[in-house]
């Protein structure tokens, strides 16, 4: 119940960040390549809705290119839906314990927490989830095989510096877990949070 309630939160706060937003906000490039701030919060609303069948589907017309297959169905649902009803589906869905069942326990908060800075870092605004709604996706991203973290921060020793957890051997690459979540799911800018030996690393192989 408690990880429904971070989920929730996260909605509900990413919900708030969209409110006020110009059209040209919406249409702003966010850390997704190729994807508008509006296509982000589009997917995001499919984390309650897409059953296997239709994921299958989706990667079966991506000819079975599983980022193009999350790219088609996000821009498809942008285009249906006015920013106003994806923000109402957002705080409608807050509390729906529901996700794809391929997926992890863990997908749908990881997936909020770097979504929402994905949205928020090209807008200038910071946004910050509690370190203990962040903590338990650390060890999560790094064992999940289809991120790659484990493979691109080889050979360094990642620490979080505000709520103790830490992998690997070598040069120290450092910082807030928000930042380290963000470089282990592969977004250069979470970089720009962290410091120490293995940065510049770390910044070579991103």
């Amino acid at each position: 119940m408690a990880m429904l309630d971070d989920v929730a939160a996260e909605r509900v706060a990413l919900a708030d960040d969209l409110e006020d937003l110009t059209d040209e906000q919406w249409a702003t490039p966010s850390l997704c390549a190729g994807w508008t701030v509006r296509d982000v919060a589009a997917h995001l609303t499919l984390s309650t809705r897409t059953t296997v069948p239709r994921f299958v589907w989706a990667a079966l017309r991506a000819r079975g290119d599983v980022d193009r297959a999350f790219a088609d169905e996000a821009r498809n649902r942008a285009a249906r839906f006015t920013p106003a009803e994806l923000i109402e589906q957002l705080r409608g869905m807050a509390h729906v314990d529901r996700r794809l069942r391929l997926s992890g326990p863990l997908d749908p908060l990881n997936d909020l927490l770097v979504h929402r800075q994905d949205i928020a870092i090209p807008l200038g605004h910071a946004v910050d989830a509690p370190v203990e709604r962040v903590a338990p996706c650390l060890p999560f991203v790094w064992s999940a095989p289809f991120v790659g973290a484990a493979k691109r921060f080889a050979g360094l020793r990642l620490v979080a510096t505000d709520c103790g957890w830490t992998e690997g051997e070598g040069p120290e690459l450092r910082g807030p877990a928000s930042g380290l979540l963000l470089a282990l799911n592969g977004r250069p800018a979470g970089l720009d949070r962290l410091e120490g030996p293995g940065l510049e690393i770390a910044r070579s192989r991103h």
